[in-house]
């Protein structure tokens, strides 16, 4: 099974792609006039807006749910095998993918909210919704959400909890059996509670965890200062083929980091469009630029982070695909979290350790919430019409079990299921939102004409010509007679 997963993989993450989301990057920023960088203060204000309601999730707890599912063990492990195939130039290209990966999560995310529906007394939105009420392609639709639904609940969860449990089992020594029974335990009382569940205690978590490994990596930065210039030169020589070590792996370095600056922010790929969806704000646009910066803390800060503590402090080994290796200084030790943990140590002895296999549950356990809600999302999708209320338990229910399998199973076949299935969303996800640009564009033009006119932009999709936007007609409606009631009393 495993060397047909790995085939798969490599058909998924040709070069094709790889040209294709830094492609479809580099278009949306220019066609948005480089939102990410225009608007930058602009999303950091709009983090702090409004509190959460009665339906949906408030922008920061939205930005938090989103967030959940960017910074995971990809942050950790997905940036130490970037190294160590693509050298330490594969860092500058996660930047530029990260950089460019911000105008394709504003896109995405304002598409999301556009074509958003309401569930009960919730929020409900993504890709399939917007293929099908955007592009009018149901089948497109179903199969996108198909394809989610086995991706999120099936394939991916497994990576995050086999390093929560491999972390552990190092550190403390715990049995895997044990962490994975722990895993199912917390998760399940966590996502029985719904969305706002979900989305509160990654609004407690996810900024603490976050803050947290920064402030490490500053310590671990203070330690080596004089290494800090050379560290940097080192990966801007490596990332375009002029350092004479890795002069012969620009290509590998420019595949890994694009492949693992997606696996970690998943930009372009969709995750993001599912929490985005959820938030209550007046204009989609809004939540598109929260979940643009969103990118850049996962990326331009998270992943940076790891990468800056394991290439300063020297605990890398580089092996590129069929070649012998280049530098092998970490010997039998496999790519991923030991790397950072062994960085830590080198400056922090008796703590390294022990802080990385934290960083990882954490990080790795929200990512899981974040999982589930999508694949219930997209589930909830396939399900409008039959409502079968036993539907979700037994999502559920498999999905916990994954948890489990994770825990106790090979990482090798784990993180080739990983890669198939993030890259297969990537493919579907990247078709949907250029084919909706234009709608996009209406949408964004929209928000800027409103705030030169120093407005707080709010959302008529009849004004802005954009059809399908159920929601938001009918919440223009109800604005209407409310304010018509008013006038007559």
């Amino acid at each position: 099974m495993e060397e047909f997963v790995n085939w798969a993989v490599s058909q998924v993450w040709s070069l094709g792609l790889v040209v294709f989301a830094l492609g479809a990057g580099l278009f949306f920023s220019i066609v948005t006039r480089f939102v990410q960088i225009r608007y930058f203060k602009e999303m950091i204000k709009l983090l702090f807006e409004g509190r959460s309601p009665e339906s949906g999730v408030s922008s920061f707890q939205a930005f938090c749910l989103a967030l959940a599912g960017r910074v995971g063990i990809g942050n950790i492990a997905g940036v130490a095998t970037a190294i160590a195939f693509g050298g330490p130039g594969a860092v500058f290209w996660m930047w530029i993918m990260a950089f460019l990966g911000g105008a394709s999560a504003f896109i995405e995310s304002t598409l999301a909210q556009v074509y958003k529906v309401k569930d009960g007394n919730q929020y409900r939105g993504g890709t399939p919704y917007f293929i099908e009420k955007g592009l009018n392609l149901k089948w497109f639709a179903v199969f996108v959400a198909i394809v989610v639904s086995v991706c999120y609940g099936i394939l991916v969860p497994g990576i995050q909890a086999n390093t929560i449990a491999v972390g552990f089992e190092n550190t403390m020594g715990i049995n895997r059996n044990i962490t994975g029974i722990i895993l199912v335990a917390l998760l399940g009382i966590i996502i029985f509670g719904g969305v706002k569940r979900i989305a509160t205690v990654a609004e407690k978590i996810v900024p603490f965890m976050a803050l947290g490994y920064v402030i490490v990596t500053f310590f671990i930065l203070i330690a080596n200062a004089s290494e800090v210039p050379a560290m940097f030169s080192l990966i801007i020589t490596s990332a375009f083929g002029a350092n004479e070590m890795f002069g012969g792996i620009i290509g590998a370095a420019i595949a890994w980091g694009v492949k693992r600056a997606v696996f970690s922010n998943v930009a372009g790929v969709g995750e993001g469009t599912y929490s985005s969806a959820a938030a209550e704000v007046s204009h989609p646009a809004k939540q598109g630029l929260v979940q643009g910066f969103s990118v850049y803390i996962d990326t331009i800060i998270v992943c940076t982070a790891t990468a800056l503590m394991i290439l300063i402090t020297g605990m890398y080994s580089i092996t590129p695909e069929g070649q012998e290796p280049i530098v092998d200084k970490m010997q039998g030790v496999e790519a991923g979290p030991m790397w950072t943990q062994a960085a830590v140590e080198s400056v922090m002895p008796g703590f390294g350790s022990l802080f990385v296999a934290i960083a990882v549950f954490f990080f790795a356990f929200t990512t899981l919430m974040a999982y589930y809600y999508i694949s219930e999302t997209t589930l909830v999708f396939l399900d409008r019409k039959q409502n079968f209320k036993w539907i979700k338990s037994v999502l559920m229910v498999i999905f916990l079990g994954m948890i489990y399998f994770g825990s106790v199973e090979s990482a090798a076949l784990l993180w080739a299921l990983g890669d198939l299935g993030f890259g297969s969303m990537a493919w579907l996800n990247l078709v949907a939102i250029l084919l909706l640009t234009k709608p996009a564009l209406k949408v964004f033009k929209d928000y800027e004409t409103q705030k030169k006119a120093g407005l707080d932009p709010v959302f008529d999709p009849v004004k802005v010509g954009i059809k399908g936007a159920d929601f938001w007609e009918e919440k223009c409606k109800e604005s209407k007679s409310s304010k018509d009631k008013k006038v007559v009393g």
